[in-house]
């Protein structure tokens, strides 16, 4: 286990002095140029630009989780260690960040993903919550892994999640709430698609193959790494399973089987050699996604079984079509996580969708700005003094009396009186209007450009507020 003694591992405490700094050689203050600082591997540091590339990502999930009826949520940045090893097993460990304080009993770890805290807080409240529970969130999470493209050790991450309630349109429901956001990105069918299965389906078959009840695990386990494998150690695995070498060749087809979700699942069972029925639960999906609305944007995968010891019903991912990068987003029903938690049977289905993944398909696809600061909220007003007394002591109070009426209002902090070069800055700020105090202050009145339509107009100064288009 990551043992962390104390929440400061790097760097000098809130408020550390030089005495105090000099306690420890092994930190330099910063700026003392001893020592050039740097962001820790697999995180990032988001200058305006960059973080307003992410609250545009964080705007479409939230707005899309809101629209779809889901309220959100937060839980804390770290839990209990055994929250995540009671769900995923002692393996995990090794994945995450995880510390005890100094002095204390208590093992901890920063949250790797959010279903363990969702569970929690649902268990702890079960009874006092109305059903449907629909929750989001858009917390950061930590994963102690090696940093490699679309993987970091610190990214944000939608969860959305509905308890309470069972069936195929429930799942639907989440996974038509993913695709409303990727639409609001600019996303279309063409560029991603939703890869689904369903563990009762795929259970199902492999025993119409012939597979052991005790084997169905394994055979799972070899169907999600399908694509890990070469050729010749998949069938091998799989004849270790017991199966004829017929049923094997059924097998390797089954584990590369898709379709898209729109054409009946007879076509799907034939193409494995099993009987139709046993795709009866996919096929619940298919009306649900036929009736939302999503049906496009579906495929039909037989190799996505995710978690096998989490999911229990509809499984799916979120990926990009030429399968150049990771999965975009991935979920599932969960009906037993409530209730290892403490709280009453409740069936669930959720999903996680992390930014780094997205945003780089998003870049591929030039749906996001070369410049971030494209994206950066638009000053309402730019206020520049072209010079005088009056001028100077009034900008101070006319900022804020804007501001106080809503309006986003900037100035520069150039000591120029050459107005063309003010107005150039307020260019370069994208403001929508620029507000001069000069000569018409005399008669109570300021000249006020539009900087997009290049024209200008003299405006009473009491009706400043309401010459200035409001925000877009």
């Amino acid at each position: 286990m990551r043992q962390f003694c104390g929440l400061h591992e790097n760097g000098p405490f809130h408020g550390e002095t030089a005495s105090t700094a000099a306690r420890y050689p092994s930190r330099p203050m910063a700026g003392t140029g001893s020592h050039t600082y740097q962001a820790p591997k697999g995180t990032r540091d988001f200058y305006p630009s960059d973080l307003a590339v992410r609250r545009h990502i964080e705007g479409a999930w939230r707005s899309a989780s809101i629209d779809c009826g889901f309220d959100e949520v937060e839980g804390p940045t770290f839990e209990h260690l055994e929250l995540y090893t009671a769900k995923s097993g002692d393996g995990i460990v090794n994945e995450l960040f995880s510390f005890r304080r100094a002095g204390g009993e208590n093992d901890y770890a920063l949250r790797p993903e959010f279903t363990p805290t969702l569970a929690r807080m649902v268990a702890a409240r079960a009874g006092s919550l109305p059903v449907p529970v629909k929750w989001f969130a858009i917390p950061n999470m930590f994963r102690a892994e090696r940093p490699q493209r679309g993987r970091l050790r610190e990214f944000v991450q939608w969860n959305v999640d509905v308890c309470g309630v069972e069936g195929a349109a429930h799942d639907v429901d989440v996974i038509a709430c993913a695709v409303l956001a990727l639409e609001r990105l600019g996303l279309r069918p063409t560029d991603v698609e939703v890869r689904l299965s369903h563990r009762v389906a795929i259970a199902r078959m492999l025993a119409a193959l012939g597979v052991a009840d005790e084997k169905t695990g394994d055979a799972m386990t070899l169907l999600d790494r399908r694509d890990k494998l070469k050729p010749e150690e998949f069938a091998e695995r799989a004849a270790a399973l017991g199966l004829s070498a017929d049923a094997v060749a059924r097998f390797d087809t089954a584990a590369r089987a898709t379709q898209r979700l729109s054409e009946p699942v007879a076509a799907l069972a034939a193409k494995i050699g099993v009987p139709e029925a046993e795709f009866a639960a996919l096929d619940e999906v298919r009306a649900a996604a036929e009736r939302a609305g999503i049906l496009e944007w579906c495929t039909v995968d037989v190799g996505i079984v995710r978690g096998l010891a989490y999911y229990t019903g509809t499984v799916f991912e979120v990926h990009e079509v030429s399968g150049a990068e990771r999965a975009v987003a991935g979920g599932g029903r969960y009906d037993g996580l409530v209730e290892l938690f403490g709280g009453p049977k409740m069936p669930a289905c959720g999903f996680g969708m992390g930014d780094v993944v997205l945003a780089n398909v998003l870049r591929d696809r030039k749906l996001l700005p070369e410049d971030g600061a494209t994206l950066l909220p638009r000053p309402d007003a730019f206020v520049v003094s072209a010079g005088g007394e009056t001028a100077e002591a009034l900008l101070p109070s006319l900022l804020m009396r804007l501001r106080r009426a809503g309006l986003h209002a900037r100035t520069t902090t150039k000591t120029t009186k050459n107005v063309g070069k003010l107005l150039g800055d307020a260019g370069k700020a994208r403001a929508r209007f620029a507000v001069i105090l000069g000569a018409e202050l005399a008669d109570g009145n300021v000249a006020v450009k539009d900087l997009d339509a290049g024209t200008q107009a003299v405006v009473p100064l009491a009706e400043l507020e309401s010459s200035l288009h409001p925000r877009a």
